[in-house]
């Protein structure tokens, strides 16, 4: 296994497919999953000239399942050691939920010099728990509740999610893709349940808000209207104005995983994006019909 030994001692696993002197992709996996969750857009971006790399975070998937530094300042840190270590330049980073939180705090505190672009996609940011900041946000029972169910029976925990809200397939007609299932199970239970379960705070409860503010760099926000895990009110629309140079590309009946549900539809519109196809800071929407 490729892997970089962090400054604390943690090994963090890494793929790194493509020309060495194209330019490079970093893509940022969400909770509780892998680098393998982003096979797909890999094997697409690399097949359109790219050099692309993706990383488990901490106590998720073959990186080590730590005791500490389960939180999202950390795990910006782990990037940064992992992008000087390959030594990355002129990098695009693509973030999904949690990994979308991971993007906006690593290129706002450690990116300078070395980031061209970030696409989040269905991300946390600026903060997902409801407080007297963010009156609209997620109530912290929610997230009691995802906390109680990882700690009582993780394993059926991981199949009831990717069964229902995360794809989507508990909306009527919904076509069910049980590998997809399969596989979200599978890499949610490589990782370590200490990391896993801490992530929940992080990701509910970090606030991205003066992160978001301090990017310079071209920035594509992707949401759907119909994520239930991260919902699109409290997101999307928050995020991009709080970026000095954001697009929103906004669905409309896509799920939270749309990544794994719809790579058809969202990977034409990043590589759009990548391409300086996608003015900036104009809200751009793209309904699509629900999954047949």
């Amino acid at each position: 296994m490729t892997t970089i030994t962090t400054t604390d001692g943690t090994e963090i696993f890494y793929k790194d497919w493509g020309p060495r002197d194209a330019q490079p992709i970093v893509f940022h996996h969400g909770w509780p999953l892998s680098a393998d969750d982003w096979d797909n857009q890999m094997l697409f971006f690399l097949g359109e000239g790219y050099r692309v790399i993706a990383h488990d975070r901490r106590g998720h998937g073959r990186s080590t399942q730590t005791s500490d530094g389960n939180d999202m300042d950390t795990y910006a840190a782990d990037v940064a050691e992992l992008v000087a270590f390959l030594d990355l330049k002129d990098a695009i980073h693509i973030g999904h939920s949690t990994g979308g939180g991971e993007v906006t705090r690593y290129v706002a505190r450690h990116g300078q010099g070395r980031v061209a672009k970030a696409v989040l996609v269905d991300a946390i940011p600026p903060v997902m728990v409801k407080k007297d900041s963010n009156p609209g946000g997620t109530p912290i029972e929610a997230f009691d509740g995802l906390r109680k169910a990882l700690a009582a029976n993780r394993s059926q925990f991981y199949i009831d999610l990717p069964s229902g809200p995360f794809y989507g397939f508990n909306r009527p007609g919904a076509k069910v893709i049980q590998g997809a299932i399969d596989n979200w199970w599978r890499q949610g239970m490589m990782g370590g349940a200490k990391g896993q379960y801490e992530c929940i705070k992080v990701f509910s409860e970090t606030d991205f808000t003066e992160d978001l503010k301090a990017i310079e760099v071209p920035v594509l926000v992707i949401h759907s209207e119909d994520d239930q895990i991260v919902p699109y009110a409290d997101s999307a629309p928050l995020a991009v104005k709080l970026l000095r140079n954001g697009t929103l590309k906004t669905y409309q009946d896509l799920p939270h995983g749309l990544c794994t549900t719809h790579p058809d539809i969202v990977n034409p519109d990043i590589l759009a994006f990548l391409r300086g196809d996608v003015a900036a800071n104009v809200e751009q929407r793209s309904d699509q019909p629900a999954m047949a």
